[in-house]
């Protein structure tokens, strides 16, 4: 009898323990790799005319990035005498407008035209929409760079599948970067980051934009038909998450489509530290949060979980996120519960190479569609150790977004958010005023 009921309790333990990462993270990746493995990779067809086209590039204090930014565009397929370049300035103090200058006079080829805006990304991209004519409108951040085809794949894309309303890039990082970074552990932390990327890209999103379902286009580089996004109320300026706010207007008050162009590759700058990677991901989840609440607030029931793709999203992002957090620090309260350390370390151990496995499944989805960018693909390969240092990369990125849910209810929106050490700093003068508070009544 004793036994009988040990093993029940063991087997509760492992379906509890295993059954939510294999419902919500391994079933959804086999689907996913199946879906790609059975589609026909369409190749972009070609257009019997381009047209002209503006390009938005909003920017504050960009004087390190802005020239390069432009240069890439210069030396891009698309014809220079089709582009018209918007510089968008958000009250830059540095030598950003030095820089514009020295790329006017460096590609006159170009058209390129300076703006001044108020503060914040929104409004300096909502200026430079106000002053462009032109069928299509892409915005590109100023510190990256554009893969040669990645204006011309996304132009094509529009004009073949007129029923497409937006079209978000593919965004990498530049892994040449990452080769000349020299701190170990920073240089660990960007591979990861560039193989987050790739696979969330070229696995995950290229999933979900096939029924329309692409959570969000990317800011750093997105592209609409003028005409789709003057029906909008442009983006939102109360918000740290603007281009997610913008899907959800394209595709909810719109009833438009949003598609991803795999093929329209856009490099940004690898993560320059842990702080920033903190804060990076906070915003983005105060973001994502700010949308559902506001176009979601009366679908969003547990019922609709198989209907809306949306109630999935945020049971992944938020309901699973809580459970892998309680999971990591499970082990303190289930020794005094009765279960044996080795049995949890166990479960610790089936669990990482559970994720090991979704992550290869992800690297050979991703992998097959880096074909058209062989230097990525090989740098790709020549990587493909990072998979056994993913899950722990995730379990970070989780523990940042489980911070930032708790800041999204307890602080006012802003684009600067704490970095980690200034949020130690936070927690050690509370638990200090209260141990200080404990102690005075003590004495009393």
């Amino acid at each position: 009898m004793q036994l009988t009921s040990e093993l029940i309790i063991q087997l509760g333990f492992w379906l509890t323990w295993l059954i939510v990462p294999i419902v919500y993270e391994l079933i959804p990746t086999i689907y996913g790799l199946l879906r790609l493995a059975l589609a026909k990779q369409k190749s972009i067809k070609e257009v019997k005319r381009l047209v002209p086209i503006s390009l938005i590039i909003p920017t504050y204090n960009a004087d390190k990035t802005l020239y390069q930014c432009i240069e890439s565009i210069n030396k891009s397929s698309y014809p220079a005498k089709l582009i018209r370049i918007i510089v968008a300035d958000n009250q830059s103090t540095d030598d950003t407008f030095k820089e514009f200058h020295r790329a006017q006079l460096a590609f006159p080829s170009l058209r390129v035209q300076w703006i001044n805006a108020h503060r914040g990304k929104a409004n300096a991209l909502n200026a430079a929409i106000y002053n462009i004519n032109d069928p299509y409108i892409i915005n590109i951040d100023s510190d990256g760079i554009l893969q040669k085809h990645a204006l011309l794949n996304m132009v094509k894309m529009f004009e073949n599948n007129p029923n497409i309303d937006a079209l978000t890039g593919t965004i990498l990082t530049q892994y040449q970067q990452i080769v000349k970074t020299r701190k170990f552990w920073l240089r660990l932390l960007q591979k990861n980051e560039y193989f987050e990327y790739v696979q969330a890209f070229l696995a995950g999103r290229t999933v979900e934009a096939v029924n329309n379902q692409l959570f969000t286009m990317s800011g750093a580089f997105s592209g609409f038909r003028r005409v789709k996004l003057l029906q909008t109320r442009l983006y939102d300026t109360k918000t740290v998450g603007e281009d997610i706010d913008m899907t959800f207007q394209i595709r909810y008050e719109l009833k438009g489509r949003v598609d991803l162009c795999t093929k329209a590759v856009f490099y940004v700058e690898p993560i320059p530290s842990l702080d920033a990677l903190y804060m990076q991901r906070q915003r983005w989840q105060r973001g994502e949060i700010n949308a559902v609440s506001k176009f979601m607030q009366d679908n969003m029931k547990l019922t609709a979980v198989f209907k809306n793709f949306v109630v999935r999203r945020l049971l992944i992002d938020h309901t699973v996120l809580f459970l892998r957090m309680i999971w990591l620090f499970a082990f303190i309260v289930l020794v005094p519960f009765g279960y044996s350390i080795d049995l949890i370390m166990l479960s610790f151990i089936f669990l990482y190479f559970l994720y090991i496995g979704i992550a290869i499944l992800n690297f050979v989805s991703a992998y097959i569609y880096l074909r058209s960018f062989s230097s990525d693909r090989i740098f790709y390969l020549k990587n493909c150790w990072i998979i056994f240092t993913l899950p722990f990369f995730f379990m970070v990125i989780s523990f940042i977004q489980m911070v930032g849910l708790v800041n999204t209810m307890t602080q006012p929106a802003q684009w600067r958010v704490k970095n980690y050490h200034e949020e130690l700093n936070t927690i050690k003068q509370i638990v200090s005023r209260d141990l200080k508070e404990v102690t005075k009544k003590d004495e009393e």
